[in-house]
């Protein structure tokens, strides 16, 4: 099988930051894939989110405009109940068949909890998992064994070289290197944004304005008047 591999990348991306787009673009040149970036609806692992599903993504269709190869996709926004990862799998594989190569991003923090998501060892009947690595969380075997057991003894019998990824359906573990990668954080751009600090730096600028022109993040929210040469919705 030779066929483009498909990259999904999800999260609450709340807001999506330069981190993000960072490590979409990263996979799609690493493993020359199709990435999609998927907001989620209720992220299980996180106590709620602070801007609507709506929101977040119309930041990041903001943030990849013009962008070869990345595109938003919505459908955790228009599913009820929590964003279970297996449950968008099984559906994306129902649409894309079962012969296209499709893998599922996570970071270095994500694969540490693996074992605590949601039927986790399924993901892998319908996905590889890619993982990447941010600072200050190793991705090497004996740190993972110390951490999570369970998720290094599943993921050491799947290992493989990147260019195997597109060759098969799923079922593979592949780390993305992706070195200088910066701690930018959805929680530190919020943080900064609440203390008045510099929080734009972190963001597309379009993300930015559009952050301003809705009054995100701030309690109560600031609603800026629309400028009459905005473009932004």
């Amino acid at each position: 099988m030779s066929t483009r591999l498909r990259v999904c990348y999800g999260g609450s991306f709340d807001p999506v930051h330069a981190g993000h787009l960072a490590i979409a673009r990263a996979a799609r040149d690493h493993f020359d894939a199709d990435v999609a970036l998927l907001p989620a609806r209720d992220p299980p692992h996180k106590a709620g989110t602070h801007a609507s599903g709506e929101q977040r993504a119309v930041m990041l269709e903001l943030a990849i405009e013009g962008e070869p190869g990345l595109q938003v996709d919505r459908r955790e926004l228009r599913r009820a109940g929590p964003s279970y990862t297996v449950e968008t799998l099984a559906e994306l594989r129902a649409d894309c068949g079962a012969r296209t190569p499709l893998a599922w991003l996570v970071g270095a923090d994500s694969l540490r909890q693996l074992d605590t998501w949601h039927r986790w060892r399924e993901l892998f009947t319908h996905a590889h998992i890619i993982a990447v690595g941010r600072p200050g969380n190793a991705l090497d075997a004996d740190s993972l064994r110390q951490a999570t057991p369970q998720v290094q003894a599943e993921i050491s019998q799947r290992q493989c070289l990147p260019e195997a990824l597109a060759r098969t359906p799923a079922g593979g573990f592949c780390v993305l290197p992706l070195a200088g990668l910066r701690g930018e954080s959805s929680s530190e751009v919020r943080r900064r944004l609440l203390a008045g600090e510099d929080w734009q730096a972190l963001l597309p600028e379009r993300v930015a304005a559009y952050i301003l022109r809705k009054g995100l993040y701030r309690d109560p929210p600031v609603i800026l008047p629309p400028s009459p040469q905005s473009d932004l919705p």
